[in-house]
C-alpha cells in the first residue's frame, strides 16, 4: 500500500504553484470559474447565499471539486498522492498558503469565517484513499467515503451559516450521500470506459454481475440494470430522509439553512429522469445538461419547498 508522502518535495510543490500562478491575483474570480467550468449546479446554488458569503462558499466548493477531479487527471497513484500531499501542506501553512488561487482562496476563507480544518482534512484523506482504491466492497463502506466527503462539504457550508442544529447535521449527511450516488450514476459511462465499477461490489453480487462483461457491453450486461436500479433507490431513500430530518429543524433555521440544501433540487430531478428511462444511465436524457435548472433553482428557493 502507498503511504502518504511526508511532505512534498519542493521542485513538484513549486511546478504545482506554476501550474496556476496566472490567476493568483484574482483567486475568488479563478474558484468561481472553476465550479462554473466543473460543477455548474455548484455555481448556480452559489448565487443563493448571502453575498458576503460568496467567497467562503466558492472557496470551499472549488477545493472540493479540485480533489474530487484529482483521480481523473493524473496518471498514477503516487501522482495523486502527491496532490494530496500539496493540499495537506497548504492547509499546514494557511497564514502563507502557496501560490494556488484555490489554495489561497481557502486560506482567507479559513481565517475570514474561522472555518474549522477538520472537515477540510477529512475530505482530503477520503480523496486520497479513494485514488488508491475506488472500488467498494460494501455499502456500508461507501456510505462511509461519501459522509467524509459530499456530507462533509455540506457541514462546511452550515458552519459558514454559523448554523448548528442535530436536524440540520442529520440532513446534510444523507443529502451527501445521495449527492454522491447521484454524481456517480450520472458519470458511470465514464467510469466503465476507464474500467472502473463504482457501485458497491454487493449491490454488484446480487445480480451476479460480472464486471468484465459490464465494461464490454454496458447496459447490455446481465444484471446491470438491477444494479443501477438498487443504488439509485439508495439514493432516492437518503433524499426522502435528508427532506424529513430537515423539516424537523425550526421554520426560522430551515430558512436560513435552505441555500446549503438547493442541492436537493438537481439530485431529485435527475433520479426522476433516471427512472423514466427504466435506469439506463447511457440515455441521452440521463446524460444532457438540464437546461431548465436555473428555473428550476430559482422557483425552489424563492416560493418552493425542498
Amino acid at each position: 500500500m502507498l503511504r502518504p508522502l511526508q511532505r512534498l518535495p519542493k521542485r513538484l510543490h513549486n511546478s504545482f504553484q506554476r501550474l496556476h500562478s496566472s490567476h493568483a491575483q484574482n483567486p475568488t474570480k479563478y474558484c468561481v470559474n472553476v465550479l462554473r467550468q466543473r460543477d455548474y449546479e455548484s455555481f448556480l446554488i452559489g448565487h443563493l447565499f448571502p453575498k458576503d458569503l460568496y467567497s467562503g462558499y466558492f472557496a470551499l466548493k472549488a477545493f472540493s471539486v479540485e480533489l474530487a477531479t484529482v483521480q481523473d487527471n493524473v496518471s498514477s497513484p503516487v501522482l495523486g498522492n502527491m496532490r494530496m500531499q500539496f493540499w495537506r501542506d497548504a492547509l499546514n501553512s494557511i497564514d502563507k498558503p502557496p501560490n494556488h488561487p484555490i489554495a489561497v482562496a481557502l486560506s482567507h476563507a479559513i481565517q475570514k469565517y474561522n472555518i474549522n480544518q477538520y472537515h477540510l482534512k477529512r475530505i482530503i484523506e477520503a480523496r486520497d484513499t479513494e485514488i488508491r482504491n475506488s472500488t467498494h466492497l460494501t455499502t456500508d463502506s461507501f456510505l462511509k467515503h461519501s459522509e467524509a466527503t459530499s456530507s462533509s462539504i455540506l457541514y462546511l457550508l452550515l458552519s459558514l451559516l454559523k448554523l448548528q442544529s442535530s436536524e440540520l447535521d442529520h440532513a446534510a449527511s444523507h443529502l451527501g450521500a445521495a449527492q454522491t450516488i447521484v454524481t456517480l450514476l450520472r458519470a458511470l459511462p465514464f467510469h466503465l470506459r476507464a474500467r472502473r465499477m463504482v457501485i458497491p461490489a454487493d449491490i454488484t453480487a446480487e445480480g451476479r454481475v460480472v464486471h468484465e462483461d459490464v465494461f464490454r457491453r454496458g447496459p447490455q450486461a446481465e444484471g446491470f440494470e438491477d444494479a443501477v436500479f438498487k443504488f439509485a433507490t439508495l439514493a432516492n431513500d437518503h433524499l426522502v430522509t435528508a427532506r424529513e430530518r430537515l423539516g424537523e429543524a425550526p421554520k426560522a433555521i430551515r430558512e436560513r439553512a435552505k441555500p446549503v440544501f438547493m442541492s436537493m433540487v438537481p439530485v431529485g430531478h435527475f433520479l426522476k429522469t433516471l427512472e423514466k428511462v427504466n435506469f439506463n444511465v447511457f440515455e441521452k436524457t440521463v446524460q444532457q445538461k438540464d437546461g431548465f435548472l436555473p428555473i428550476r433553482l430559482w422557483r425552489t428557493y424563492y416560493f418552493g419547498k425542498l
